[in-house]
């Protein structure tokens, strides 16, 4: 079976639960450190699929890793190689569709509820409820390309999930791992402070009752994670 490139953009925003569910099923992974300049794949061929992770900077940047980034991701779509994307990665996936990516109305950092969009597609992905708890930490949103289906939304962000036929987009974290919201909250203490907002959360209430949230979150990620994977190519 090829392996599922994961690709990482900054230290502190790995794969997290994304490659323990890997791990579980058996399915071979190989992670791609953007962050420390290794090369872009010149082909998405030689995968079963794509998954790109968060990441601090903007899609917009000028950066010399975005354009071949935004290249694999179109021909993965051309070729059906399954693409997911988290947050910063949901955007890319955005742009490489010729949709726009732009500052939010406001920053989510913490926990907040994402409501199911009313298609069928939105089920499919994230089963039979309405809505769920979810991790944020984000400053821009993207538009939803032509001939995708919008899957989640926010109070404070109307595109929270798209779906493009196998290929998955998401605005909000549903990879996260205890270590991982230790992590963002110690390195990102003072974006917080910096962040007052109707959609910004303390750290000690990010880091409440966080056990049973994440337990919560990964049996919603397992679902989603098998969907996305069904499509893996051989």
């Amino acid at each position: 079976m090829k392996p599922v490139a994961i690709f990482r953009h900054f230290v502190t925003e790995g794969p997290g639960y994304f490659s323990t569910y890997l791990e579980r099923r058996a399915v071979p992974w190989k992670l791609v450190k953007v962050d420390e300049g290794e090369p872009i794949p010149r082909s998405a061929g030689a995968f079963g699929g794509l998954a790109f992770m968060g990441g601090p900077m903007s899609v917009n940047d000028d950066l010399p890793w975005i354009p071949p980034v935004l290249a694999l991701i179109r021909e993965a779509v051309a070729k059906d190689v399954p693409v997911l994307g988290h947050c910063l990665g949901g955007q890319l996936m955005a742009k490489a569709l010729d949709a726009h990516v732009t500052k939010a109305p406001v920053k989510e950092i913490g926990w907040g509820e994402v409501r199911l969009d009313s298609e069928r597609e939105a089920a499919a992905w994230f089963g039979d409820r309405e809505r769920f708890l979810s991790f944020h930490w984000h400053g821009e949103t993207f538009a939803i390309p032509r001939g995708a289906k919008r899957l989640l939304s926010s109070p404070w962000c109307e595109n929270q999930a798209f779906a493009f036929g196998p290929h998955l987009a998401l605005q909000c974290h549903i990879e996260m791992t205890e270590e991982l919201v230790r992590a963002w909250c110690k390195s990102g203490a003072r974006e917080i402070e910096r962040s007052a907002g109707p959609a910004v959360q303390e750290v000690d209430e990010i880091l409440s009752d966080l056990t049973p949230r994440l337990a919560a979150l990964q049996r919603i990620a397992d679902q989603v994670y098998d969907r996305w994977t069904e499509a893996l190519l051989p």
